[in-house]
């Protein structure tokens, strides 16, 4: 399965959703936001692959209480968003650098906050102890891929934000809703391993 997700994150893909955008609104211009960039860790289990979430404190200001993950702010000794991946990573759930394979990257995604974010895909040797960050991390948990690669498993909600109609992607998993910009990752992930 390794080899196949190396190889299909490595194949030009369909472009993925761009970001949380008006319905029928084109993807806005990088100009103004804020970069970013998150890693999408597959946790290379014998018995399956999972995807490492966590889920955000309820007092931070930017997606309060909102399955996420890890990651943040390009800051500027970050030599590129993969530096800033693995670094976020390492400061939010201590997930050591060298226990990451990066093999891939996902399309950027804009989200309705002003951020650039820049999906980073590792593959994580098993054995990891989350050891997250109280102020910004409340829980760390695994959703098995399978549970990710099935297309069924996904629908899309609307609401009105600041009175613009919004549709948005809405993964549920046991005791985790997860929506808005991760759940478009995730099908982002999907689409480039479909036949993984």
């Amino acid at each position: 399965m390794r080899l196949q997700i190396i190889r299909q994150l490595q194949q030009a893909a369909e472009p993925g959703i761009p970001g949380d955008l008006p319905l029928r609104e084109a993807p806005p211009a990088g100009a103004g936001l804020v970069p970013a960039a998150v890693l999408v860790p597959l946790v290379d289990h014998s018995a399956g692959m999972t995807v490492l979430l966590t889920q955000r404190t309820r007092h931070l200001r930017d997606h309060a209480g909102q399955v996420s993950f890890p990651g943040g702010r390009v800051e500027d000794h970050d030599a590129d968003p993969v530096a800033t991946a693995l670094r976020e990573t390492w400061e939010e759930v201590g997930m050591p650098p060298a226990q990451v394979e990066v093999v891939g990257e996902l399309e950027p995604y804009t989200t309705i906050t002003g951020f650039l974010v820049h999906p980073v895909v590792g593959i994580v040797t098993p054995g990891f102890i989350p050891v997250p960050d109280p102020f910004e991390v409340e829980a760390v948990f695994e959703v098995p891929l399978e549970h990710v690669l099935e297309p069924d498993n996904y629908r899309r909600e609307q609401r009105s934000h600041r009175g613009e109609l919004r549709e948005y992607f809405v993964l549920d998993y046991p005791g985790f809703h997860i929506w808005g910009a991760t759940a478009a990752i995730l099908v982002n992930l999907r689409r480039r391993l479909a036949g993984a």
